[in-house]
């Protein structure tokens, strides 16, 4: 299986840990959007798209996130599962709130997806920020009034009817 594009979408704000989003494209025949590049202790790593993980109201039956003390749908408490105390740089408890939507299953292709991705994120850089188009002047434009997938402000990717992965129900 080959990449056969990288798309990369540079985040505001260079603060952040959340350096871009990424959309890579597979054998010119499969895409996967949302892949994240961030600043990790260690350097840039890219992880790929996932979903916060939720857990039923015992009261009500509504989805809430995981780790929520009260139901946000009946105020009822929720059940508390005992976890150890989060420190400054554990990822490992907040990895467990969120599930990988899609993900390489062997290390070669892990490192395959890394290289092609940081290799377009450090070209992207290289470019700088690239102008943002002209408003379109009414409906005269010729742009049509289909649903909008492409770069939003902010460089993130924006796809229609998703604010975030948290949207999404599995």
């Amino acid at each position: 299986m080959e990449i056969t594009e990288v798309k990369v979408f540079l985040k505001e704000g260079q603060d952040r840990k959340l350096k871009a989003y990424a959309t890579l494209t597979f054998d010119n025949a499969f895409v996967v959007r949302n892949v994240k590049v961030i600043e990790g202790n260690k350097g840039l790593f890219v992880a790929m798209p996932s979903r916060r993980l939720k857990e039923s109201c015992p009261k009500c039956g509504f989805k809430n996130v995981v780790r929520s003390k009260f139901c946000n749908q009946c105020g009822g408490p929720l059940p508390q599962v005992e976890t150890r105390p989060m420190t400054h740089g554990d990822d490992a408890s907040r990895q467990s709130e969120h599930k990988d939507i899609a993900h390489p299953i062997t290390a070669e292709f892990r490192e395959y997806i890394q290289k092609k991705v940081l290799d377009a994120y450090e070209s992207e850089k290289k470019k700088g920020p690239s102008p943002r188009p002209a408003a379109p002047s009414g409906p005269s434009s010729g742009h049509s009034a289909g649903p909008s997938v492409g770069p939003a402000v902010g460089g993130a990717p924006r796809h229609e009817g998703i604010e975030d992965d948290s949207d999404i129900e599995l």
